[in-house]
């Protein structure tokens, strides 16, 4: 494939949106839907053109790509009426980006399969820092070939790309890397409080660890935290939804997975305290208000 391949992107949230434009600034032909019209709009004016369904997209691409919330939305795209299933071809590509389940995958690659067109499951990692960067991680589960067909479309927006293994492999990956993620954010926010009820400064605690044994990536990216800065970035809502399908595989798989079912129950509290929208380090906000201190950065 070349800049001449035609690539369909539906899902233009916090993620879709910035991958979609790099796919655009890389010279590829891009056609774009969204449930909301203002992404698509955007997108339009920087040279994309629109569709008004999936499977709209699918007859004018070569590669589809799509980045949605959860398993039902992804299904639906696909699968159901005026889904991009319904409108595909033989040699069609189609890639969901998205984080959910490999059952789900396994489905829509078996009836993308019936028609001729190849499936890969590719979610990725890096925030939306990494995808208005291109320089995200991508794990790709499928058939090799179809992978080798769809890489000079994934090395627009990712910098790290892996064939895992066959169809649903790389949304266990996905799920493990969430899962780690989350469990280190119980940490990270317990750490941070601990010193902060303890009397030491937060941005002195972060400094220390941050050079320690205890450094993480999660713990670099909690660094708003100390401004008090809560912006996604990724979710409360999304890490929720990952976790617990982490949590299911788990239980499929006969696998105790008592770390992240403890990461799961401290999302759920925040949710209850109305920070579901907010980025996941807004997990911290709950254990501060239980324990009166906050672990903010102190001004000179």
């Amino acid at each position: 494939m070349s800049n001449t391949t035609r690539v369909g992107f539906i899902g233009l949230g916090l993620m879709g949106k910035p991958m979609a434009r790099n796919v655009l600034k890389a010279g590829f032909p891009l056609v774009v839907h969204n449930r909301s019209r203002g992404a698509v709009d955007e997108l339009v004016g920087e040279g994309a053109a629109a569709a008004d369904s999936p499977a709209e997209v699918a007859p004018r691409s070569d590669v589809v790509l799509t980045c949605l919330p959860g398993p039902a939305d992804v299904e639906k795209v696909y699968l159901g009426p005026n889904g991009i299933v319904s409108g595909s071809r033989a040699g069609l590509v189609l890639v969901d980006l998205s984080t959910i389940d490999p059952d789900t995958h396994r489905r829509i690659a078996e009836a993308a399969q019936a028609v001729g067109a190849g499936y890969l499951d590719a979610p990725v990692s890096g925030g939306t820092v990494g995808a208005r960067e291109a320089t995200l991680t991508i794990m790709v589960g499928g058939e090799a070939e179809v992978f080798e067909r769809a890489r000079p479309v994934l090395a627009a927006m990712g910098q790290r790309l892996y064939h895992v293994g066959p169809t649903g492999a790389g949304a266990v990956v996905k799920l493990i890397n969430n899962l780690m993620v989350a469990i280190n954010t119980i940490g990270v926010c317990e750490g941070l409080v601990l010193g902060a009820k303890a009397g030491v400064a937060p941005e002195v605690v972060f400094e220390i660890v941050s050079n320690s044994s205890g450094s993480s990536r999660t713990l670099g990216n909690a660094s708003g935290i100390l401004r008090g800065d809560f912006e996604p970035g990724f979710m409360v809502d999304l890490m929720h939804k990952d976790v617990n399908l982490a949590l299911d595989l788990g239980r499929k798989l006969k696998v105790r997975l008592l770390g992240v079912a403890l990461a799961a129950q401290m999302l759920l509290e925040t949710q209850a305290a109305g920070l579901g929208r907010q980025n996941t380090t807004a997990q911290i906000i709950p254990l501060e208000r239980s324990a009166g201190t906050e672990a903010r950065a102190r001004k000179p």
